[in-house]
């Protein structure tokens, strides 16, 4: 669960009085604009995306308005913008409008969870404005700190003095950043990262660290985040209405997070795990039609739930329902397959029999149980399909979920629509 941008992250920044470039959302009226142009002096205009979307300078999609005319030039061009990112093509719906903010210096700081230290850990450089990654190392400070004191002024200071900072912007900066603590780890935050800060005088000459742009991760399995009342929509990657129906059943316990990949996919993921994720993701291509992670150990009702919602919208179409997973420490196997199963079970009842070929993958807790149930399950409706164990390289499964499309695409399917009332179809050229 990712946010990015000022729209909603100065609601955040509030929360802890920590200073903030002024923002106006995509309603706002042209006199407001004007306003804001006036107060100062130029106004940048960013498109809208869900969740976390980065390189968006890089790739011109931010704009830089001194009067009314070009603000709303670039407002028009921006507004439903498209911005392609690996395999993910994220489209903006709206802009915000945010003040220019005048500085010498840029600040890049960060919390996130550090899986070296096994600790929250700070990030910090007055390099900042650029991207981190082309820093060499002496120019950063990567700090882990005690997540039970949590960010200390001190943490900053000697992170600075290291650094060689200017005497001017260590007070500032001292002062405001334990802030973000408070605010990362109050309402369930895995990172935090704002940059750039910019180091802006105010009146008496003094500088003030404004935050021109933010981003942030939420742990869903911590209810923390939900004291913030961030809207559910703010999680999906588009206004489809399969992600809006599963971001409905968000709760304390289990995961559902989902995109869409390819609206014209032909195989189907459910998947356990951020690390499954990413790598079938990235081996499925756009063979696959949805990115999940529904980890977490689900009860059986959510399970079921979502089963119900990803068969209704995307087994129409699929040739392969592809289940697969890691080797889960809690999640209960036989409850999230005893769920998905019936599900199963329950759309073919509902919308009649489809093709498909069904992959399983997983490892864990009451595996042989589970996939007891969902063979049982698969042998009643009749489905061809492959069980694969723990100890079998998830690269490998992937691959056989490719060679089950071929098959389907090529002769499966229509065999299948032939014997769906008669014995199980075999698959030996696969």
């Amino acid at each position: 669960m990712q946010l990015t941008g000022l729209l909603w992250g100065q609601k955040l920044l509030k929360k802890v009085d920590y200073p903030v470039a002024k923002v106006l959302g995509p309603e706002a009226s042209v006199d407001e604009i004007k306003e804001l142009i006036n107060d100062c002096g130029a106004v940048f205009i960013k498109p809208i995306f869900k969740g976390g979307v980065g390189k968006k300078g890089k790739s011109g999609l931010i704009g830089r308005a001194t009067d009314i005319t070009h603000a709303l030039e670039e407002k028009e061009r921006l507004y439903f913008a498209e911005h392609v990112v690996g395999n993910e093509c994220a489209k903006a719906d709206g802009v915000t409008f945010e003040g220019s903010v005048p500085a010498e210096h840029e600040i890049y700081f960060s919390i996130s969870d550090s899986t070296q230290y096994r600790a929250p850990m700070m990030t910090i450089t007055h390099h900042g404005g650029v991207d981190i990654e082309e820093l060499p190392p002496e120019k950063i400070q990567e700090v882990p700190f005690d997540p039970l004191t949590g960010l200390k002024s001190y943490h900053v200071l000697n992170a600075l003095e290291a650094l060689g900072a200017p005497k001017a912007l260590i007070s500032p900066l001292v002062q405001n950043l334990p802030k973000l603590w408070t605010l990362y780890n109050n309402y369930g935050m895995n990172m935090l990262e704002l940059n750039p800060i910019r180091m802006s005088p105010n009146k008496k000459g003094r500088l003030t660290p404004v935050a021109c742009d933010f981003k942030g991760s939420f742990d869903q399995d911590d209810p923390a985040w939900t004291r913030l009342d961030l809207p559910s929509h703010l999680f999906a990657s588009d206004y489809s209405e399969f992600e809006q129906e599963i971001n409905q059943l968000r709760t304390y316990q289990g995961q559902s997070d989902v995109f869409v990949i390819n609206p014209k996919g032909t195989i189907t993921a459910p998947t356990f795990g951020g690390g499954a994720n990413a790598l079938v993701t990235e081996l499925l291509g756009e063979k696959a039609t949805i990115s999940s992670d529904f980890g977490g150990n689900p009860p059986y009702a959510k399970m079921n739930d979502i089963s119900r919602i990803v068969f209704k919208y995307w087994l129409k179409q699929s040739n392969v329902l592809f289940i697969i997973g890691g080797k889960a420490n809690n999640t209960d196997i036989y409850e999230t397959f005893r769920a998905m199963a019936d599900a199963l079970r329950s759309h073919f009842q509902e919308y009649g029999p489809t093709p498909l070929f069904v992959v399983v993958g997983r490892g864990g807790p009451n595996l042989i149980r589970g996939l007891n149930y969902m063979k049982d399950t698969l042998d009643q409706l009749k489905l061809p399909y492959k069980i694969f164990g723990h100890d079998s390289a998830m690269s490998e499964v992937v691959n056989y979920a490719h060679r089950a499309d071929e098959w389907m695409a090529k002769e499966g399917a229509a065999m299948m629509e032939k014997k769906m009332t008669g014995a199980t179809p075999e698959m030996a050229s696969v």
